[in-house]
């Protein structure tokens, strides 16, 4: 089947769904600055193409009633695809299958230390890349290096009072580039807290959110230790 390429605007629609889990025609389009009858356009053809529903309808005042759309599978499946052509959800099925052949070859707590040393190599070329920054500008570069990976990262400073702290920051993945493997091999999101705790090893990293519990995001609160 030939891959469909999303407009500009139905990727943007896509992306918002997935940061906000839900969201009506006019919450769209107030979102993405584009009239209601583009969003209703473009929502139809997406829904034609599986990748967002209908979730349900609200009535609001005497206007027609306003139906809430969300992802389906394939709509979070297409955009953790990050190479194009649907390269990246075949090279994601060959990688488990290759973790579970080396399952069934050396046992799966092998795999899971081979997951693990692949983690820490991992962290070491982030800390590398990240240097001895101040800590909001070694957060920005993560973001960066995941975004390059895949990921839909994003991070923010958390209010504290009237301003906000240099020292403490959520950090949000919208996606999971891995989710393939992740399912068939959970073990990799401990990996990934322990990554990011080793990359920032003057800080407490936290998971708030995880994608693999149900949540549409996977959340971790920085905080530079006293």
């Amino acid at each position: 089947m030939a891959t469909i390429h999303q407009s500009s605007t139905k990727q943007d629609i896509l992306e918002y769904l997935l940061k906000h889990s839900q969201a009506t025609a006019f919450d769209l389009a107030d979102a993405l600055d584009v009239s209601p009858q583009a969003i209703r356009r473009h929502i139809k053809d997406l829904e034609a193409e599986q990748l967002i529903s209908l979730v349900s309808s609200v009535q609001g005042g005497m206007g027609r009633p306003q139906h809430i759309y969300q992802l389906t599978r394939q709509g979070k499946e297409r955009l953790n695809t990050k190479v194009s052509e649907g390269l990246g959800d075949s090279y994601g099925k060959f990688a488990v299958s290759l973790l579970d052949t080396l399952a069934e070859t050396v046992g799966r707590d092998e795999v899971t230390s081979i997951l693990r040393k692949q983690w820490e190599r991992k962290a070491h070329d982030y800390r590398e890349r990240l240097g001895n920054a101040p800590l909001s500008e070694r957060v920005a570069t993560l973001v960066e290096l995941r975004k390059a990976e895949g990921y839909m990262a994003e991070c923010h400073p958390v209010p504290s009072g009237n301003s906000l702290d240099d020292n403490k920051f959520i950090l949000t993945e919208h996606n999971c580039a891995i989710s393939n493997v992740a399912e068939s091999f959970p073990s990799v999101c401990g990996h990934e807290l322990e990554m990011f705790a080793a990359v920032l090893p003057d800080c407490t990293v936290e998971r708030t959110h995880w994608i693999i519990n149900g949540e549409h995001r996977c959340g971790y609160l920085v905080q530079a230790r006293k």
